[in-house]
């Protein structure tokens, strides 16, 4: 299932993955540093929602209190518990 996430006080706006059950695929930023970015999507395809929390939830940016890959993984647990309550 292909998931769209609005972020939060980052450079990317729009992150957009696939999720299986509880792994990642195709991650897709939308603006954020282009290049560092794309290395993290390639690096995290694949993974579970909980290697993603466990390597990127809270990891910040500079002065802000978020990061791209840190609503990475707010958005990939959002996902993953929004499946889990229609099913």
């Amino acid at each position: 299932m292909r998931y769209e996430y609005k972020t939060e006080n980052t450079c990317a706006q729009m992150i957009g993955f696939e999720i299986c059950g509880n792994v990642i695929s195709n991650i897709e930023f939308q603006g954020g540093c282009n290049g560092n970015l794309k290395a993290v999507s390639k690096l995290l395809d694949g993974s579970t929602v909980e290697d993603i929390e466990e390597k990127l939830l809270g990891n910040t940016c500079g002065r802000r209190s978020t990061s791209c890959t840190d609503q990475l993984a707010i958005a990939v647990r959002k996902a993953y518990n929004e499946m889990q309550t229609v099913h």
